[in-house]
């Protein structure tokens, strides 16, 4: 006798009702689910995930794609994974350490159907091979994409980052420095584009090596800060960074070789987290938990059918001392 035997002639119904209740399905009683779910626990009975997820057409999990796990992504991923677990949906982690092969096993395994759909965090492969996966299921993007198979939920980073620079220019800076992230990003050419219309609407002093890609931690920020001000000629008085740890480190920094913030240098940082808040630092806030769940809901749209809930969002600058 099979366990779904035993326990329907144990509960006294039907083994289609004990699959309808194994499935979650809404078309039982709560009294007929309740008797059910006690005789599998009685029996210590666990279900078959794999059997489950082939009746149903669907595994329930969803796959998130990123490099790796730092702390800029981290209220991305939390806030999906609590989103997703709403729903009834489990969420793997597939990180690739900037591997364009091992990235690629989280697309083959949604080919393979072990996971229902893939958001991406960051990417390192090819975006048209990626995009050739949708025909396997739903692809949704945090990463800014050209492709429109590809449905991406970042936000311009144009408009962030023109936000803190109009903000230093109202204040009176005008040499600003530049610490930007990845260097063949789309957010960081929306964030380079954003400083070369600046400068030219608000006739900027502008000097090359005040900006700087490839500027992403607290590390850096001191470097960076560093050598800014050694440059010949006389070195910035602001600074925008790429998020608020490089943001910390240009503060720490700053503040052990005896410069004023903000009567000699101003910063600004990225995103508006808790590491600005704790330490008063002036920054961007960038609603990434927000994004997190508009990528859950447009999936679901997909996998279901329907409208896709998508909250309206925009940047808002959060003034603290160091400007």
């Amino acid at each position: 006798m099979s366990n779904l035997d035993q326990i329907a002639k144990l509960s006294g119904f039907s083994k289609a009702t004990v699959s309808r209740v194994l499935n979650r399905s809404p078309h039982v009683s709560q009294a007929t689910r309740e008797i059910i779910l006690k005789i599998m626990e009685e029996l210590d009975y666990v279900p078959n995930g794999n059997a489950i997820s082939l009746s149903r057409g669907e595994t329930m999990q969803i796959g998130m794609v990123t490099e790796g796990i730092n702390e800029v992504m981290l209220p991305f991923l939390n806030s999906f994974v609590e989103t997703a677990s709403r729903h009834g949906y489990q969420t793997i982690i597939y990180t690739s350490g900037g591997d364009p092969a091992k990235e690629l096993q989280a697309f083959e395994d949604m080919r393979r159907k072990r996971v229902d759909a893939l958001v991406i965090s960051t990417c390192v492969n090819d975006q048209a091979l990626l995009g050739s996966y949708c025909k396997y299921g739903p692809i949704v993007s945090w990463q800014r994409m050209e492709l429109p198979e590809i449905q991406s939920v970042a936000m311009n980073q144009y408009d962030g980052y023109m936000l803190g620079l109009e903000h230093l220019i109202e204040k009176g800076y005008t040499r600003i420095a530049n610490a930007w992230g990845r260097p063949a990003s789309m957010n960081t050419s929306g964030r380079i584009q954003a400083y070369r219309d600046a400068a030219r609407n608000y006739h900027l002093e502008v000097n090359p090596e005040w900006s700087h890609t490839g500027i992403f931690s607290i590390r850096q920020g001191e470097e960076l800060i560093r050598r800014l001000l050694m440059i010949p000629g006389g070195p910035p008085n602001a600074i925008l960074c790429a998020n608020d740890m490089v943001a910390a480190g240009v503060l720490s920094e700053a503040r052990r070789l005896k410069v004023k913030v903000p009567e000699e240098l101003a910063v600004v940082g990225f995103d508006n987290t808790e590491l600005a808040h704790t330490l008063g630092i002036t920054s961007i806030d960038n609603p990434i938990a927000a994004q997190a769940q508009n990528a859950l809901h447009l999936i679901l749209c997909k996998l279901k059918g329907g409208e896709a809930e998508q909250e309206p969002l925009e940047f808002q600058l959060v003034e603290r001392t160091t400007t």
